[in-house]
């Protein structure tokens, strides 16, 4: 009876962690084609994608700062995209993910073992460097901050994109 018992509690165990899992949103993978499904899907609203990697060193500086960002600006869409080379470390991103408050974004990660492909798509002159912010306003205008992005720059220009509104 304790066997059973035992399974059964294991079950009921695994059976969360698959329910926590599922309530969390999962990282997206982004390949061909995602960038235009990205774009087509916040048209008209103001987007902020950040591109960022696992193992860069200003990315861990900004993404808790971009969390609160995201937090403070609803009316921004916040996407971030994990652009490191693969291999990609899922775990990894979305462990950093979730402490820097971006679990609620639209997380993406490459999952294209030519990276070169995707970045193309997205600016065929980005070399892949990161961080790297695009600032898409609601008429599909992009600004593109090569580096760590300053926050003031952020608020200036979000306050812009309600102004429009």
């Amino acid at each position: 009876m304790r066997v059973r018992f035992a399974g059964l509690a294991g079950l009921v165990a695994l059976t969360a962690s698959v329910a926590a899992l599922a309530a969390s949103p999962a990282l997206k993978p982004f390949e061909r084609g995602t960038w235009q499904s990205v774009l087509k899907g916040h048209a008209g609203r103001p987007v902020l994608v950040h591109f960022w990697g696992v193992t860069c060193g200003p990315c861990k500086v900004e993404l808790p700062l971009l969390g609160q960002f995201a937090k403070d600006h609803p009316e921004v869409d916040v996407v971030t995209v994990s652009a490191d080379l693969v291999p990609n470390l899922p775990g990894a991103t979305q462990s950093m993910l979730d402490k820097a408050g971006l679990s609620s974004t639209e997380n993406f990660i490459f999952n294209d073992g030519f990276v070169e492909r995707l970045r193309f798509e997205i600016d065929p002159a980005w070399q892949g460097d990161i961080p790297r912010t695009m600032l898409i306003s609601r008429e599909g205008t992009v600004t593109t901050i090569e580096g760590s992005a300053e926050m003031g720059d952020l608020e200036k220009w979000s306050a812009q994109q309600l102004a429009k509104h």
